[in-house]
């Protein structure tokens, strides 16, 4: 009978059975809830978490920037070091700053009918990915490559091959890889496109998207300073490529006049495209999805401060600079400029 008072109820009772937490819903990130974004391309030189502070400092809340120097070949595999990505990415989380582009090295030509630079190039935009990757970067932009004289469809197939090798064994996460589309100099591909569309079809496993340079698309005669032609080149790329590729819009003055071919950035307002074309595009509804990147040049100091704040002008809102900014590059002088410049010192004048 005593064992009967010491009985343990094993009747089952739901209310005791265990139920974990439902996960919380994954966290928005900041550049994704819709706000405006604006950035600049910012120095990596010295510590690459630097980037992130030159860009806050601006007034910015995006940025670009290259994962190792854009004019030379690396010497093996360029990886940054999992502490200072680590740093990196906590960083940019306690900033805000999104998104993230990485601009893939100047010398990768995919479309290359040289085997050697072609390789080469797979190899330099595989590094790429995985540095950009280990930054937590949202998108990696590419030029796609010239030709060389090679016909454009076995250029644009070649680029498609390139971009397919360079991804295989590469976990690539959220990243996305953008085509820029170019200025239309030489035998470059992607001034058309038509023939970012072709890539992209050509690439169907490939989550592609696309950058669009407002220099680039002046320089191949889209004339976006009023509201016809800027209207004009959105059809065009959304009857192609579609405008919800267009994840990036590289808003750069351009130097150069309507229609010639020739990439050259001048600062906001101070260039041939003009300050009405800009404000046109920052508030288009077509393009509010978009991050507005500056890859103006820095000739003064201050130079990055001016255009980013010029930028958010348009929009109708001040933003205060707390940072410095980056410092002018020195300008190359030619050796023979400068023997020129000495002899004319020496000769007496009226000679």
């Amino acid at each position: 009978m005593a064992a009967d008072n010491h009985r343990v109820d094993l009747t089952f009772d739901p209310a005791d059975e265990y139920r974990p937490e439902p996960l919380p819903p994954p966290e928005i990130p900041t550049w994704k809830d819709g706000s405006l974004r604006i950035g600049i391309h910012t120095s990596i030189e010295r510590d690459i978490a630097n980037a992130l502070e030159i860009a806050h400092g601006l007034g910015a809340n995006a940025l670009q920037i290259f994962s190792s120097s854009p004019r030379m070949w690396g010497r093996g595999t360029v990886r940054i070091p999992e502490a200072d990505a680590a740093r990196f990415r906590a960083r940019r989380r306690e900033l805000g700053l999104g998104p993230l582009v990485v601009h893939s090295n100047y010398l990768i030509n995919l479309a290359s009918p040289n085997r050697v630079l072609r390789t080469r190039s797979m190899q330099a935009f595989h590094q790429e990915i995985l540095r950009a990757t280990a930054l937590g970067a949202d998108y990696l932009v590419l030029h796609p490559g010239s030709g060389l004289g090679a016909p454009v469809e076995s250029a644009i197939l070649a680029i498609a091959a390139g971009l397919r090798q360079a991804v295989r064994s590469a976990r690539t996460g959220d990243l996305q890889i953008l085509l820029e589309n170019t200025a239309g100099q030489g035998s470059s591909i992607g001034s058309k496109f038509q023939e970012l569309k072709a890539i992209i079809d050509a690439c169907p496993e490939l989550r592609l998207g696309v950058c669009v340079d407002t220099a680039h698309l002046f320089a191949m005669g889209w004339d976006i300073r009023t509201a016809a032609g800027l209207q004009a080149a959105l059809s065009e790329i959304d009857s192609t490529v579609g405008l919800d590729r267009v994840r990036v819009v590289h808003v750069n003055d351009s130097k150069m006049l309507l229609g010639t071919r020739v990439d050259r950035h001048e600062h906001i307002g101070k260039g041939k495209i003009g300050l009405e074309a800009f404000r046109m595009i920052l508030k288009h509804p077509l393009l509010a999805a978009c991050a507005f990147i500056l890859e103006t040049p820095i000739d003064l100091p201050g130079d990055d401060k001016r255009n980013v704040a010029a930028l958010w002008r348009l929009t109708g809102r001040v933003v205060v600079a707390t940072g410095s900014g980056m410092k002018p590059r020195p300008k190359r002088q030619v050796a023979g400029k400068k023997m020129i410049q000495k002899q004319r010192k020496k000769r007496p004048r009226g000679k």
